[in-house]
């Protein structure tokens, strides 16, 4: 056995302990109030957690008392250990001999502190640590002995000291609570984080350290560990240390004692400022990225301005701010130029220009700044206009195409304000206001330059919109200025038409149509649609339209005037691009400059409708069928020859004649009335005739309720229509005479013309009209041929007509002072409204026209 020096034995004077006085040397004196706590232990006393054993050895050298925790301790009841030699039960056999030694000089009266080892019931060996004390007051000397289990021991001094090291040395802050939740100890690191001594903080309660509303989270955190046993990992709490406003993470860990009794909560404290500080700017740097790559999809997913604004409104808002606005100039938003100084650099730019307001958003109720006030001065809503006065922050960022951060206006909801200038291609635009509420953070450097590359973005998307406005609305412009103005006349008809644009309004198209007034009281009603969509398709519609207009003045046949017409597609074909090997300076072209040659293709209906005959003759260049609504009868399409586009060329175009009952409709429209994607064209075709059988209102309410009825299933083209209802002249609005081709015929016509107009009671046109019948009826004895027909026609202006079956065209020339005749038709131009001549299948008709 290992021992330690041997001390001589206690005195055997017969002292005996007193409570309250000490019974060794070098022990404290217990004071009042120690002696005061005399009482039952609480549970977990220390010889819960090192292994100790009492017994005592009677003079005899045998175990004359065992306790529980010997028998606990070794494995051995009581009843196999009384008696017992300690010597054969519990040392190795190889160490009888010292024992036995060694026990006969502890019952000679020396006492004895060292380490022997020892086996337990499971024959697991143990080393012990033995405190032998002989009894020499007892009526038979013994000894009593008490044992320690050495390696649990150590193990507690081992722990013991690793508390010490991380309390004394670690730089993290370590906190222990009691069970009152009350501070038991700390270590240095904690205690300079707070700039306290750690004897300070002993006995302080959370709400001692922290704020209330922080105390009191720390506190129901420290009870749920308490209770539950669940530590708690990473609690952030706000506390005021020596210098500054820091934030410490807490984990917090419950401290079980023997048998799972609660002790108290450890805590690890760490300062997490800086990583905050620096969390935050990561989560903004995310934020940021994420927000740009949200405006490089959102923003410019169309071309129309106003959407394009509120695009960027939805990428800023709430994301970046609270309340933002976009304002415009409004001579940029009507396709006018930059106002004077509007382009960076330019002198003359004071930002006091007139914007409009064009989107809106706030997530915040009653922020005058948007509809209300801002810095003293009007702000109008969307839609509405303004002008910022010379000296506002606003006005500056327009002058200086530069940010401005104003100063805090008195609207009391409102943090901070950014205003941003919309610049794109060095021309100031109008600008973007983003505010932020109480309750966020002001605007910084880095919220600047993110919003300055958010509003260049969308500076660029609203550019190409207002260029594309420009355009679309200049081709628009062209486009409507091409179609007829309002429901234009026709004699003995009652003309409505219709032209919508398509719904998604990107591009202009090419239809068209026209209403052609010829003489002899005849109409040519024209509808068409070129190919392709943009302003090519609306500057081939206006050249194909004046050409109709021009061909239909020479009186030329339907089937005549579509096959000039297609000329000319074809014309517009070849002049669009080089021909393939040449160019005009005499260079040679690609295969691509071939490709680039583009092809006008164009349908076309040309119908003539005259009045007096109610005859109509129509032709077809690949267009859809007219429809025809007699009374008393159902919709129908007229069977025409649809013939190939115009620009195709090769075929020869075909008419067809009718004769329209009085009442009778005819119905002109374009493919997007009745053709769909969603539907077949012969389901658009019923459609449409269906529509017009239900219809038995006036003609512009039956227009109405056709497009009513087509044009809210698609919508995808534009959408021509026009409408012509048949007016019968009444009888006696036609005079119709013919005359023998000899002298007297030129006195009878006078006589018939003027009794005419009597009859009529126009009595003042019957001086003007016999002078002007007579110099006609004698040019076409003189010069004409066959027999003469004089016819006269009343409608809104009366027309005088003279036939004959000469094929020679009258023509105006200027007689010399000399000359006896050749001051005719000088006369008729001089007193008529209009006049002309125009051929027949057998000669030709002059005529004047007179207003009532």
């Amino acid at each position: 056995m290992n021992s330690t020096p041997a001390r001589s034995a206690p005195s055997s004077s017969g002292h005996v302990a007193v409570p309250g006085q000490s019974t060794a040397p070098g022990l404290p004196r217990a004071t009042a109030a120690d002696r005061s706590r005399w009482g039952h232990g609480e549970p977990g006393s220390i010889y819960d957690y090192i292994r100790v054993a009492t017994f005592a050895i009677g003079s005899d050298g045998r175990i004359s008392q065992w306790s529980d925790r010997a028998a606990e301790f070794f494995g051995l009841p009581a009843g196999e250990a009384v008696g017992a030699d300690p010597i054969t039960a519990f040392v190795p056999r190889e160490l009888w001999q010292r024992g036995r030694a060694r026990l006969e000089s502890i019952l000679a009266g020396e006492e004895w502190v060292g380490t022997a080892p020892y086996r337990d019931a499971t024959g697991a060996e143990g080393l012990a640590e033995l405190y032998l004390m002989p009894d020499s007051a007892l009526p038979a000397a013994g000894a009593t002995c008490l044992a320690v289990d050495l390696g649990r021991l150590r193990r507690i001094e081992t722990d013991l000291a690793a508390s010490e090291a991380v309390f004394g040395q670690t730089p993290t802050g370590f906190v222990l609570f009691d069970a009152r939740l009350r501070l038991q100890r700390v270590n240095d690191a904690f205690a300079s984080g707070v700039g306290l001594a750690p004897d300070d903080l002993e006995g302080l309660s959370p709400h001692d350290l922290f704020p209330a509303s922080e105390a009191d989270r720390l506190s129901v955190a420290l009870r749920k560990v308490l209770d539950s046993g669940e530590p708690v990992f990473d609690l952030r709490l706000h506390g005021v240390p020596a210098e500054g406003n820091r934030l410490w993470a807490i984990s917090l860990y419950r401290l079980d004692g023997a048998a799972g009794r609660p002790m108290g909560v450890a805590g690890q404290v760490s300062d997490v400022t800086s990583r905050h500080v620096a969390e935050r700017e990561a989560d903004g740097v995310r934020r940021n990225l994420a927000l740009l790559n949200e405006a490089s999809a959102h923003i410019g997913s169309t071309l129309d301005l106003e959407t394009t604004a509120k695009e960027l409104l939805d990428v800023v808002v709430p994301p970046f701010c609270d309340t933002a606005s976009v304002d415009l100039y409004t001579a940029l938003l009507v396709g006018e130029s930059a106002p004077r100084g509007g382009r960076l650099g330019e002198s003359a730019s004071d930002g006091c220009g007139e914007l409009r307001r064009v989107a809106v958003s706030s997530v915040v109720g009653g922020v005058s700044s948007v509809l209300g006030s801002v810095a003293g001065f009007p702000v109008a809503e969307a839609g509405g206009t303004l002008c910022y006065p010379r000296r506002s922050p606003h006005a500056r960022a327009l002058r200086t195409g530069r940010s401005v951060v104003p100063e805090p206006g008195p609207d009391p909801l409102l943090r901070s304000t950014l205003i941003v200038p919309l610049v794109a291609r060095d021309q100031v635009l109008g600008l973007v206001q983003l505010s932020r509420a109480i309750g966020s953070e002001p605007f910084d450097a880095r919220d600047v330059a993110i919003a300055e590359e958010l509003v260049a973005r969308a500076a660029v998307c609203i550019d190409n919109a207002r260029l594309y406005r420009r355009e679309h609305e200049r081709a628009l412009i062209l486009q409507r200025s091409l179609l007829p103005p309002g429901n234009p006349a026709a004699s003995g008809l009652e003309i409505a038409c219709r032209y919508l644009p398509s719904n998604n309004n990107t591009e202009v198209g090419g239809d068209w149509f026209d209403v052609i007034q010829l003489p002899g009281n005849r109409t040519a009603l024209v509808i068409g649609d070129v190919m392709g969509r943009g302003l090519r398709a609306a500057v081939a519609m206006g050249q194909l339209r004046t050409a109709v207009r021009t061909l239909a003045m020479l009186d030329l046949d339907p089937a005549e005037v579509l096959t000039a017409l297609d000329e000319i597609a074809r014309d517009l074909g070849d002049d669009s691009a080089p021909a393939a090997g040449t160019t005009p300076f005499g260079r040679l072209t690609s295969p691509a400059d071939e490709e680039a040659r583009e092809v006008y293709l164009a349908t076309c209906v040309y119908a003539v409708y005259d009045a007096v005959t109610r005859r109509c003759t129509i032709a077809n260049a690949g267009h859809l069928p007219p429809v025809l609504l007699s009374p008393g009868e159902p919709a129908r399409m007229i069977d025409v020859a649809p013939g190939l586009p115009l620009g195709v060329g090769g075929e020869p175009f075909e008419e067809v004649e009718l004769t329209l009952p009085d009442g009778a409709l005819l119905g002109l429209y374009t493919d997007g009335l009745v053709e769909s994607r969603k539907h077949q064209l012969d389901e658009g075709l019923r459609a449409f005739r269906a529509a017009l059988s239900e219809g038995t209102k006036g003609l512009e309410d039956l227009c109405d309720h056709v497009l009513g009825e087509l044009n809210p299933h698609h919508g995808e083209d534009d959408i021509a229509l026009l409408m012509a209802k048949v007016h019968a002249f009444p009888e006696d609005s036609v005079g119709d005479w013919k005359l023998p081709p000899e002298p007297t015929s030129v006195a009878k016509a006078r006589e018939l013309a003027c009794g005419w107009l009597l009859v009529r009671g126009l009595d003042e046109l019957v001086d003007t009209t016999e002078l002007l019948v007579s110099e006609l009826v004698t040019n076409a004895l003189r010069h004409g041929r066959g027999d003469i027909r004089l016819r006269l026609l009343l409608d809104r202006t009366v027309v005088c007509e003279v036939w004959d079956d000469g094929y020679a065209q009258p023509r105006q020339r200027r007689a010399q002072e000399t000359d006896e005749g050749g001051r005719g038709l000088q006369l008729v131009s001089l007193l008529a409204e209009r006049w002309g001549s125009r051929r027949t299948p057998k000669g030709k008709i002059v005529w004047f026209e007179l207003s009532l």
